[in-house]
């Protein structure tokens, strides 16, 4: 089995990772929340592409992010590996909001190894039986975003975006034409917990402007002042295709 080990206690990871190897296990480990999106998505790339399931475990507090805007961010990306949280939290309400964001099961600290065994066990079958969906090719005028890769590129030549760029790119391009408030934004992609008042939202949409209109005649990514961000489609129109 492989497991992604996203946690920032170096007591707790260092066990972790010793006892699933122990147990035969394949363990990448990271103590951040923007690398282990990184890792989740070479995971999940590596899984299209026919290689096994890895089922992530992942911490609900982390120093960049917390867990729920971790597991947020991974599924905004159509990231479907299994996501089993850990927590010291233990209310119903902390449980219900792990999981409507998308994890797959909680486990509160402390808890016993083999429990944590037995639950990784019944996500991996999980992940086994889980068949990825067909390629899907986003298209807004010459630019593109493979969902199963999450590769874009703009009249033909590759655009490198961060895991963040991504995400946003992808929320713009799935309603090309639709305006997207700040606080919509901020919502989909970095969570409820983020200051509302923060400029983030601008800083990524000006990346990644730079990064898809830079040096193209015709600006995509269009601002309506005071109210949001929109990608314009031309008049070729958008499609999805199921590859």
């Amino acid at each position: 089995m492989n497991v992604l080990l996203i946690e920032d206690d170096r007591r707790i990871a260092d066990f972790l990772q010793r006892g699933l190897r122990a147990e035969g296990m394949h363990v990448r480990m990271s103590r951040e929340g923007q690398e282990g999106i990184a890792l989740a998505q070479e995971a999940w790339h590596e899984f299209n592409l026919g290689g096994a399931s890895t089922t992530i475990i992942l911490d609900l507090m982390l120093p960049d992010m917390t867990g729920l805007d971790v597991c947020q961010t991974l599924r905004s990306m159509q990231i479907q590996l299994p996501v089993l949280m850990l927590t010291a939290l233990s209310t119903v309400e902390d449980r219900v909001a792990g999981l409507r964001l998308g994890a797959d099961d909680y486990l509160c600290k402390p808890f016993d190894f083999d429990e944590l065994l037995a639950r990784l066990e019944a996500l991996g079958r999980r992940g086994r039986a889980f068949k990825s969906p067909a390629p899907t090719l986003l298209r807004v005028a010459d630019l593109e975003l493979d969902r199963s890769t999450m590769r874009v590129s703009r009249a033909g030549r590759p655009v490198s975006l961060t895991a963040k760029e991504l995400a946003l790119l992808e929320l713009l391009m799935n309603a090309p034409g639709k305006l997207f408030s700040r606080e919509r934004i901020l919502s989909n992609i970095w969570g409820m917990n983020e200051d509302p008042l923060t400029n983030v939202v601008d800083v990524y949409i000006a990346r990644l402007r730079s990064k898809i209109d830079d040096g193209h005649d015709r600006r995509l990514i269009q601002t309506q002042r005071g109210l949001g961000y929109r990608l314009e489609a031309d008049d070729v129109g958008t499609e999805t295709i199921n590859q």
